[in-house]
């Protein structure tokens, strides 16, 4: 964490909460919605996108932009991908499952639902739905949670339809996997009240609670994205996209902050030199013998004068970035592999003597600096004059734009800031009256670690690990089977994990296997032999629970059999028993779980243990 006064700087932060259900089936159709790998596509499909009006004329300047790179967008279809995934047959109805768990959550954030669902098309040209549009409803209004540090308002919850998978990029465009488009997905967005990086991560810590507490939500990586939306007082709103992990929250605030404010602070310098940008430049021929290999490839080189910037492109706005490359995120946009620019040349094989006729031939004094885009024609037109757009952009201080968060927890370019040209309602799906009454608010994470703790005698840090776990519900299930508590907890969160340590591939093991297996503790099974049979099953899911304790070696053995494999333990160690009597007993309980291997409990190794020490000491 900086030292920054954050409300001296104005900050002023929003959240944007997107996190997929776990329902049976897809949003507007009845097709499963479990994940499914590139390598069981069936076929596949091609689609090229083009942005639509609103109905008041005006086409979105997100869409717009996007529409201007060519490119064509391939679909991975599975056995299980129906027409409507394929968007050659108009949308079901509104899952009713999906609709249910939304209103509950709507119900936690104490918000006010609204009384008919209408649904709503969002223009979305990425390719990232077939349609050209993302379908999305809202639910619910004007909600609040709370954190350290004041109340934070929630604004909206909308119920809609996840987003295919990027699988790849390929020469021609991206491919998509259809498995997870249609996928009901649950957006929450919070008002503008978050003023400290802390603030943002706990606001967003206190959501993904609520969410988990439905116990219908899906979890691992993907499945929730973190949108944060954050402003300066003398910067703009940036919507940055895509936060993976709860953690890096406060991290990329802070980081965005720094951007900004490096941003203004650069824009005041071009301003006191009187800073402009010139026009395209063809600098073909200056590079006609250079040895830079990415330039010596291009078709056309074409640069442009920045008047006034000399030294700015070069400077650092975050870790590893700099103007200059805000600069080059544009280009890329266009199809460029980035640009070069005076702050770094001569380097990559440009020579001081091509730098000094770069400058003469665009009319560059020792304050400016100069940017140059070499790739084919069409592309280097294209990317010029995205990057003296952008340019320009810098002298007035920080764009509102569309950013990604990067693999380093720094941001990059990705398109405008979508407006509301973008919406307009979907005619092939009858709106939705919304009845919030019938619904039945489920148990908060919170009071269920402490319930756990009081009424299921779990230790506590136990206890918030299932409850706050992926298995919770499996959890609870097993609990209501008659499976001790402890022993059910201990196999989910400890066992589970132990297992997959081990590269064991437990998540091919279904819930209702672990369960099955725990009910057989106490008659057939030892609870020293879930381990072994858990991993026998996760080897080969197809294996029965018979076959596997078969496989895992560790079918029940009765009380004489353990009495009788003890004393021969006893016996082999009768001299340590005798010099040590019951300090033995320890070095002697490993053995013994170790020549039963989990066929015996425990608890019945250890009495009959004992009573062999104290016959011999």
């Amino acid at each position: 964490m900086t030292d920054r006064d954050y409300e001296e700087i104005g900050l002023v932060a929003g959240l944007e909460i997107h996190q997929q259900l776990d329902t049976e089936t897809k949003l507007f159709c009845g097709c499963p919605t479990d994940r499914r790998s590139p390598e069981e596509s069936t076929r596949s499909l091609t689609r090229f996108l083009h942005p639509t009006r609103s109905e008041l004329g005006e086409i979105d300047a997100a869409a717009l932009e996007e529409s201007r790179i060519d490119r064509e967008f391939t679909y991975l279809g599975y056995d299980t991908t129906c027409l409507v995934e394929e968007d050659d047959e108009p949308p079901h109805r509104l899952d009713d499952e999906a609709l249910a768990v939304t209103l509950e959550i709507a119900h936690l954030l104490d918000m006010t639902v609204v009384d008919q669902a209408q649904i709503m098309r969002k223009i979305v040209v990425d390719g990232s739905n077939t349609s050209g549009f993302q379908r999305s409803s809202l639910i619910a209004t004007d909600g609040e949670i709370e954190t350290e540090t004041g109340s934070v308002t929630i604004t909206d919850l909308l119920l809609e339809e996840e987003s295919c998978a990027r699988i790849e990029e390929t020469e021609d465009g991206v491919v998509f996997g259809l498995d997870r488009l249609g996928v009901p997905l649950v957006e929450i967005g919070t008002g503008p009240d978050i003023r400290t990086p802390a603030q943002a991560q706990e606001a967003a810590a206190t959501l993904g609670m609520l969410l988990r507490s439905t116990g219908a939500v899906k979890r691992g990586l993907g499945t929730i994205r973190q949108d944060v939306n954050v402003s300066i007082a003398d910067g703009a709103r940036v919507e940055m996209k895509g936060v993976q992990s709860l953690d890096e929250i406060a991290s990329i605030v802070e980081q965005e902050v720094e951007r900004q404010i490096e941003l203004v602070s650069i824009s005041e310098t071009l301003e006191q030199r009187d800073a402009s940008v010139g026009d395209p430049v063809d600098v073909t021929d200056v590079f006609s013998t250079t040895d830079s290999g990415v330039i010596a490839g291009a078709e056309r080189v074409l640069a442009a004068c920045c008047y006034g910037f000399d030294g700015l492109l070069g400077r650092e706005i975050q870790p590893d970035r700099r103007l200059g490359t805000e600069l080059s995120d544009h280009a890329k946009r266009s199809g460029a592999g980035g640009i070069f620019h005076t702050d770094e040349l001569p380097a990559y094989g440009v020579t001081s003597e091509e730098v000094e006729e770069l400058r003469a031939v665009v009319g560059a004094g020792s304050d400016d600096g100069v940017v140059l885009v070499a790739a084919d024609s069409a592309i280097a037109t294209s990317a010029i004059e995205a990057v003296i757009d952008r340019a320009t952009a810098a002298i007035d201080g920080v764009p509102e734009e569309t950013r990604g968060v990067t693999a380093d927890g720094t941001t990059e370019y990705l398109r405008p800031l979508p407006g509301a040209a973008r919406m307009y309602p979907e005619t092939d799906v009858p709106p939705v009256d919304l009845d919030p009454s019938a619904i039945d608010p489920p148990e908060l994470l919170t009071e269920k670690t402490d319930r756990y703790v009081e009424e299921l005698g779990i230790d506590p840090t136990l206890a918030e690990q299932v409850a706050y776990g992926r298995h919770m519900p499996a959890f609870e299930r097993a609990v209501d089977r008659g499976i001790d508590p402890t022993l059910g907890a201990q196999t989910f969160e400890g066992t589970l994990t132990e297992l997959r340590r081990d590269d064991v591939p437990v998540d091919e093991l279904s819930d209702e296997q672990i369960i099955e297996t725990l009910a057989l503790v106490g008659d057939e099974l030892a609870k020293e032999g879930v381990k072994p049979v858990l991993e026998a099953l996760g080897e080969d899911p197809t294996r029965t629970l018979e076959t596997a304790i078969d496989a895992a070696g560790v079918a029940g053995v009765d009380e004489s059999e353990v009495r009788d494999t003890i004393e021969s333990v006893v016996e082999r160690n009768e001299s340590q028993v005798q010099s040590d009597g019951m300090g033995a007993f320890s070095a002697l309980m490993g053995e013994c779980m170790g020549a039963l291997r989990g066929k015996a409990d425990g608890e019945l190794v250890s009495a009959v243990l004992r009573e062999e020490i104290q016959k011999r000491s």
